[in-house]
């Protein structure tokens, strides 16, 4: 008895030491800065939101212990380069440019790339033509395809403004100090919805500063992990949990594309 007894605690021992082994800790890596309704604080001080939802059913789905980590946007490859955290989750948009120094997942969400202004203003912005937007201000955050593609298209005749975050750009949109502020369509919707007086002036085609969709970024010599986040998003999306929580945020199922099931 006292054989099987040891023996029935030796193979639970076991047993434990290999689910833990399973438990691949992984930091991910979110921008410090609000951006709704993918990631922002509650007044409780928890990180909520759509990419929030979705980063954890696809470590839980992969038997991941994923710990959130939150970094300066400009900051944030640097961090995940010097192994301050494993993964980027953040929005961050695929680019051959950002694809040089890391590796992304795959797709896990695309959306359209605009510009907003006031009502009142009567310009017709137009990126095949710099000059449509002489002499205007534009906004955008610092690091950001949104940047470089307002740089390349109108930098020689607009003046092109750099923020350290969304927010701010917003704010002096708001407060009239710049014209207009360009970035994704899903990111600027709240704004739009409590600020009436502002809209979309122009919705940009595509182009290949914009990349391919967004993903989470990874090292590149991290290929175990970036396949199991693959299979993660996956079947998130196949199981259903990407639509219902795309159902929480009202309005984001028609701004973005998800994910082929």
């Amino acid at each position: 008895m006292k054989k099987l007894i040891g023996g029935l605690v030796a193979g639970a021992v076991l047993a434990f030491t290999a689910m833990t082994a399973q438990a691949q800790d992984v930091k991910i890596g979110v921008a410090a800065e609000p951006y709704p309704p993918f990631s922002e604080k509650n007044p409780a001080g928890e990180w909520v939101g759509f990419e929030m939802d979705l980063y954890k059913a696809v470590c839980e789905d992969q038997k991941l212990n994923c710990e959130l980590v939150e970094v300066a946007w400009d900051g944030i490859i640097p961090a995940l380069q010097e192994k301050k955290i494993d993964v980027i989750w953040s929005s961050m948009s695929i680019t051959d440019e950002r694809k040089q120094v890391i590796d992304f997942t795959d797709m896990y969400y695309d959306s359209a790339n605009v510009l907003i202004g006031a009502k009142s203003d009567d310009a017709q912005p137009d990126s095949t033509n710099a000059d449509s937007l002489k002499g205007k201000i534009i906004g955008v955050q610092t690091s950001t395809i949104h940047a470089n593609f307002i740089q390349k298209y109108f930098g020689n005749a607009a003046e092109v403004k750099l923020y350290d975050t969304l927010d701010n750009a917003l704010a002096d949109l708001k407060a009239g100090r710049v014209d207009y502020v360009s970035e994704s369509s899903t990111s600027l919707a709240p704004f739009l919805q409590s600020n009436p007086d502002f809209t979309t002036k122009a919705t940009w085609p595509l182009d290949p500063i914009f990349g391919n969709g967004v993903g989470g970024g990874v090292r590149k010599d991290d290929t175990e992990l970036k396949a199991k986040l693959n299979a993660g998003i996956a079947n998130v999306v196949k199981n259903g949990k990407y639509d219902e929580f795309l159902a929480k945020y009202p309005g984001l199922a028609d701004q973005i594309q998800k994910p082929q099931s």
